[in-house]
């Protein structure tokens, strides 16, 4: 695959590992793991899956010579030891609670736990992403460019949505705080640091009237005038920095000379 699909790849497997995560919660929440969702996720990480009495567990590659195995539930831990020894501490019969090793064993893992829950979920985002190539050269930029120029001007609302995404990946750009939202608009910008504080610049694109627009300045949110001021060029009652094609520029020219969050 070349860049532009690799980086799309890699944009679905962070929002699957986001869902995941979203469906996990605490043991008196009610709310369960979505394990189609996470065997799917597991399945694209290309692990072995071993069946261990009443257990799913999947074995990711060795580190430091031991071995990994993930469990599939609610917890999502993963254990620096064998299947048959997780499944004596997960799922242990009467006889082998006889012995008082296994005992201690079954009351504290601490001595394997490597991982649970969202690190665990991390820990398998980061080894499926690692296999792809998100080296890109300058064509590969143009090419996402000319993309995004193709679509605003055919009107094709999922190719601008698409080419924003990938700018916005690139960027690490993100959606506005609420105050900035506006109807119809897919939005994306500078985020502050720290998080809540400013936003901006920004890129507009309506949905209904499938316009492309930018509004360069940084907006402090706190600043009810700069918000204001920013509401009326998103909606059209001021005239923003660039619209259509010069906004593809702006974003492509970002990349290129490293203009990042």
């Amino acid at each position: 695959m070349g860049f532009k699909e690799n980086l799309l790849k890699k944009m679905e497997i962070d929002r699957t590992a986001d869902k995941i995560a979203a469906s996990m919660g605490t043991p008196d929440s009610g709310r369960r793991i979505d394990k189609a969702l996470a065997r799917a996720f597991l399945a694209e990480a290309g692990y072995e899956k071993i069946i261990e009495r009443d257990l799913e567990l999947y074995r990711l590659t060795p580190r430091e010579n031991k071995e990994r195995i993930l469990v599939l539930d609610n917890d999502l831990p993963i254990y620096a030891t064998t299947p048959a020894d997780v499944a004596l501490r997960k799922s242990p019969i009467v006889k082998e609670m006889l012995n008082i090793r296994n005992i201690l064993r079954i009351l504290n893992d601490a001595d394997v736990l490597l991982s649970k829950k969202d690190e665990s979920i991390r820990t398998i985002r980061e080894e499926i992403i690692a296999g792809l190539d998100l080296h890109f050269e300058a064509a590969d930029i143009e090419g996402i460019y000319n993309d995004g120029r193709a679509s605003i001007e055919s009107k094709y609302a999922e190719g601008v949505e698409e080419a924003l995404q990938i700018f916005a990946e690139l960027l690490g750009w993100v959606a506005p705080p609420a105050v900035l939202r506006q109807a119809h608009c897919m939005i994306i910008g500078r985020p502050s640091a720290p998080p809540g504080t400013a936003y901006g610049p920004a890129v507009l694109f309506n949905r209904m009237h499938l316009t492309l627009k930018l509004i360069e300045t940084v907006v402090v949110l706190k600043d009810q005038a700069a918000v204001g001021q920013y509401q009326k060029m998103a909606a059209g009652e001021a005239e923003a920095d660039a619209a259509g094609a010069d906004v593809w520029v702006y974003l492509r020219d970002a990349v290129l000379e490293g203009r990042t969050s």
